[in-house]
């Protein structure tokens, strides 16, 4: 799972690495610094930071984790937020970026982040987070890593409110769950609701599906025409495209030994979301998602509203999987691309 948002407190991730937002000195600041130092071990953990000494504006150190599920802390300092300007920005971004560096220098796997600079230090967390997505994605795309962005709680949780707004306008007008039950149910019990909601759903599904197919002549004929499964609809796209692969499951958000067991697997048939996060690897327009979609065996739905933020994206020509999944997160949705099969 290469990219991953979650809810959870930082200190308890199971990571190589976690970061810390701390003080420039070797002494312990308030929020996310005051937490790692009592959960690795006060005193042993700052008479490690004073081995260091102070740490300048956007650059980062490390230390052991000591007590901490992590074997190490990776330090890094933001600076305290006056308003939105080059210099403040340019801090957070080394801050993200250099803490990745000094991760992949130690060799780790997994690194977890919070949000950083927004605690003390005053940050917006919707400018953090733009940031976080930015350099994350950007290093992801060129190295194997498992990164996790740890946040709180949903509500500490901030998106584009632009964006945000753009995606629910799109829901609202297309989500079919909403509309047949204010179309059609009235003052129904919610069972009688979910059942009849499931039968129209069938109805007009199947509807759609008559309209489109055609009558065959004969099951071998039928037959002669499933010749694409889903590993050569998949290989067709990364060659139409001239991509590599590793480009292909970098920008999709797909583990590197996954996408190998994908790839070279007969008639192997993954989960529908990484289905939909090679769609956005790939760049894909909507009548290509569908046929890539269609050769797992899948199709898009406008019951789903994970389906519906894909079209969404597709749509607007958006294919930036880390900030998709920013979205996926926001409306409680599981993330693309990450699924461990």
């Amino acid at each position: 799972m290469p990219f991953n948002i979650v809810r959870n407190d930082i200190t308890k991730m199971k990571v190589d690495a976690i970061v810390n937002t701390a003080n420039p000195h070797p002494i312990v600041g308030a929020g996310t610094d005051t937490a790692v130092y009592k959960a690795a071990g006060f005193e042993q953990m700052l008479e490690e930071r004073k081995k260091i000494g102070d740490i300048a504006k956007g650059t980062s150190a490390y230390t052991k984790g000591f007590k901490l599920p992590a074997k190490y802390v990776i330090h890094t300092v933001g600076n305290s937020w006056f308003g939105e300007n080059e210099r403040d920005l340019e801090i957070i971004h080394n801050c993200y970026k250099n803490s990745l560096i000094i991760a992949q220098q130690l060799k780790c796997k997994s690194v977890a982040f919070p949000l950083l600079s927004t605690g003390t230090y005053g940050c917006p967390k919707d400018i953090s987070l733009k940031i976080a997505i930015e350099e994350i994605s950007s290093f992801l795309l060129k190295n194997d890593m498992d990164v996790f962005l740890v946040v709180y709680d949903l509500e500490s949780f901030e998106t584009s409110s632009k964006l945000f707004s753009g995606v629910q306008a799109f829901i609202d007008e297309n989500y079919i769950a909403e509309n047949i039950d204010s179309e059609y149910f009235g003052n129904y019990p919610g069972a009688i609701k979910d059942s009849i909601t499931k039968s129209i759903l069938h109805a007009e599904v199947c509807a759609s599906f008559s309209e489109k197919i055609k009558p065959l002549e004969s099951l071998d004929e039928f037959l002669k025409n499933q010749t694409d499964n889903f590993q050569n609809t998949l290989q067709h796209f990364i060659a139409e495209r001239n991509l590599s692969n590793a480009e292909v499951y970098h920008k999709s958000n797909i583990d590197k030994k996954l996408f190998s067991k994908i790839i070279s697997t007969k008639n192997y048939i993954p989960k529908k979301r990484n289905v939909l996060a090679f769609v956005i690897g790939l760049e894909l327009d909507l009548e290509h998602a569908e046929q890539l979609l269609s050769s797992a065996g899948y199709a898009f739905s406008n019951g789903e509203k994970l389906d519906l933020i894909v079209k969404y994206f597709i749509l607007n020509k958006n294919y930036n999987i880390f900030e998709l999944n920013q979205v996926l997160f926001k409306y409680n949705l599981p993330l693309l691309g990450n699924t461990i099969e």
